[in-house]
């Protein structure tokens, strides 16, 4: 990966932090967990999914205004009125968002509403997206592509870099294979050897990479034990009735149970989980 000259480590100890807020940053000690619904659906949903969040060790929210879905007939999200949303949840809770900018023409418009523009599996490729989020100085996190190899990965992420924007945190989501069973394959090797050859940090969507709400909670400890900086993980006050990836989505009640038996094994491997939202002081 010799054209790797941005995102490669200069030296084997060289380590990046990714400031998504005042408070939030992915790449230092602590382990940071981004949560929240598939897609945003209602104010009331995203209250709902906040006030439950922001009581445990989870820093950021997450959710889905723009849909990139198999079937043009699927809920394809709710556009500005979902980024409104994000933004009133993070006034409430001090909790910064995190959503899927699809095209050029949505960059302007998510970077004014959210703190980190999220490139999915289907654009990490998207050259011209790439780019473009390059001189966007807002933190960008890029998924791998469904059958990308770890090379195409690092230099999808270089493309940000060198056109301005050194604030990239990578995403292992899981890889296609020829097995149904799962969604995708979680590669933690991929994630051992990126936390090897880069300085960005690197974080794990076990969601997407399961498809099945029971896996998750493994697979994310796995993650942690594995060196992950982070995840990401989709949640929902009534999982079933998910308008979008709704066999994924976990309880509430089970990602507070899974957030919580993080602490031993961030423990194990010398790190920590980041504080609850509620009681800190809200920036002015």
């Amino acid at each position: 990966m010799k054209d790797a000259k941005l995102v490669a480590k200069s030296h084997v100890n060289q380590r990046s932090s990714i400031q998504i807020s005042e408070r939030v940053a992915i790449g230092n000690q602590e382990i940071i967990v981004i949560a929240g619904p598939c897609a945003v659906e209602t104010y009331d949903q995203m209250a709902t999914i906040t006030q439950r969040l922001c009581q445990v060790p989870i820093q950021a929210l997450r959710g889905g205004v723009y849909k990139p879905r198999t079937s043009p007939y699927s809920f394809q999200g709710l556009g500005v009125e979902g980024l409104k949303i994000l933004a009133a949840m993070r006034q409430q809770s001090g909790m910064p968002v995190v959503t899927e900018v699809m095209a050029i023409s949505q960059i302007e418009e998510i970077a004014h509403y959210a703190d980190m523009l999220q490139i999915g599996s289907r654009n990490m490729q998207n050259f011209d997206l790439l780019k473009a989020l390059g001189q966007v100085q807002k933190p960008v996190l890029l998924k791998r592509g469904l059958a990308a190899t770890i090379e195409e990965f690092v230099m999808a992420a270089e493309y940000i870099l060198a056109h301005g924007n050194p604030n990239v945190v990578l995403c292992e989501r899981g890889i296609r294979s020829f097995d149904t069973y799962t969604r995708n394959v979680l590669d933690l090797g991929a994630v051992v050897a990126l936390k090897q050859l880069t300085h960005l940090p690197v974080i794990v969507d076990p969601s997407h990479a399961a498809g099945k709400r029971e896996l998750v909670p493994d697979l994310a400890r796995a993650a942690i034990a594995a060196g992950a900086d982070g995840l990401m993980i989709e949640c929902h006050p009534e999982p079933e009735q998910s308008v979008s990836d709704a066999r994924q989505a976990l309880s509430l009640d089970d990602i507070v149970n899974l957030t919580h038996s993080l602490k031993p094994i961030a423990a194990a491997v010398g790190r920590s989980l980041g504080t609850a939202t509620v009681g800190l002081p809200r920036a002015a």
